[in-house]
């Protein structure tokens, strides 16, 4: 199984593939954000746009996804914002072509809630390093609302293990109970957050 996480930039998906993977053993993150790191550091700086529109970039998350699912026994995490109708054809729905079973959630909140995300995260809180996520923001939560776009799953009330269980009920997969205490959940969640933090 493929349970890709969808949702704006700062909406939990990356919290919530690691609060799966932690809880779902056998399970791995595959983010096809690194893919597209890695076509942007071919290139010169000023040539690099939104690496989704390559299809170089949507090529190569088919390929990966497709060689990691048939060759790794447990279920893959994929979390990644993909809100244009025709690349989400050409990733999920290509993925589904070749017969996974690929189970697609859009992790929606407010905007307030959205925009509160992203001004705590990395080492410096505030939404100077997030001008890009700030600036697709309402493109994003428009469009991800769509039908095409479910199972939709509104997080602004729900801490991130809540919403990884009810990802997780949702595909039928059963977690580990959770058992860490306050925190150690919020060590945990910086931790993520700052292995996360892009300097490029």
């Amino acid at each position: 199984m493929i349970v890709w996480l969808n949702g704006p930039f700062g909406g939990g998906k990356t919290q919530t593939a690691h609060e799966l993977h932690r809880r779902l053993p056998g399970s791995a993150v595959c983010d096809p954000e690194h893919i597209g790191f890695g076509l942007h550091r071919a290139m010169p700086a000023g040539l690099r746009g939104d690496f989704q529109d390559l299809a170089a970039w949507r090529q190569g998350v088919v390929e990966v996804l497709d060689l990691v699912a048939q060759r790794h026994p447990g279920p893959l995490l994929v979390p990644m914002t993909v809100t244009d109708p025709r690349y989400f054809t050409e990733t999920v729905g290509r993925l589904r072509e070749h017969g996974h079973d690929v189970r697609h959630f859009a992790l929606l909140a407010e905007r307030a809630t959205v925009l509160r995300r992203l001004s705590g995260r990395g080492l410096w809180p505030g939404l100077k390093r997030e001008s890009f996520a700030v600036a697709r923001l309402d493109d994003c939560l428009s469009a991800l609302r769509a039908p095409e776009f479910a199972e939709h799953v509104h997080t602004d009330d729900l801490p991130v293990a809540r919403v990884a269980e009810r990802v997780a009920a949702s595909a039928g997969l059963r977690l580990l109970p959770d058992r860490d205490g306050p925190l150690r959940r919020r060590v945990r969640h910086a931790m993520v957050g700052v292995r996360h933090i892009r300097f490029d």
